[in-house]
């Protein structure tokens, strides 16, 4: 019989023994206080601390929205690349719901280009990104607030440019595509 093997008999018992000497309705029945309860042994006022000035929980990340800022080219351009880098997977570049993940089996998110969605108020689409909605999950930990702002106005460009009305466009493409009357 090896060392560990008789280390491992011999230790056995010793353990279970002690786990059983153990009482646990002692342990479950000492005295302790319920969270904020008025207690005055710690130095405080309450049995639990409270959270430093300024401190946010975890999913209060989300709760005040920052006003939306003015369209910019700076702020599209840093939509596209936080689009880019956190959305296309997603979503895909064209924001058509085929990004590489749903190519390899994921669930289809939906179209960016649904008639609901491009009717969709800039605060829900904001709203969707901090706290997520149906499979997606919260990117309140992941993009900053200002950033969820140039993605929802990247998110509007890319809408556009996939149904901008034939009449708002210039003459010159206008006579290309042979729509020149109003119209999508």
């Amino acid at each position: 019989m090896s060392a560990a093997r008789a280390m491992a008999l011999l230790l056995g018992p010793i353990v279970a023994l002690a786990v059983a000497a153990c009482d646990q309705k002692q342990m479950a029945e000492q005295p302790k206080y319920k969270p904020y309860a008025p207690a005055s042994a710690y130095g405080w006022d309450g049995s639990a601390r409270q959270p430093p000035k300024g401190a946010v929980a975890r999913d209060d990340l989300v709760a005040e929205r920052p006003p939306e800022p003015a369209m910019s080219r700076p702020l599209l351009a840093r939509g596209q690349v936080v689009f880019n880098a956190m959305c296309t997977p997603c979503h895909g570049r064209l924001g058509d719901g085929n990004g590489m993940v749903v190519q390899r089996g994921f669930p289809h998110p939906p179209s960016l280009h649904t008639d609901a969605l491009r009717a969709a108020s800039d605060e829900h689409v904001y709203d969707v990104i901090s706290r997520g909605y149906g499979l997606m999950y919260s990117y309140a930990n992941r993009v900053a607030a200002d950033d969820r702002w140039a993605v929802v106005a990247y998110v509007r460009a890319l809408q556009l440019s996939q149904h901008a009305p034939v009449a708002e466009l210039p003459e010159a493409i206008r006579s290309r595509i042979g729509g020149g009357e109003g119209g999508q």
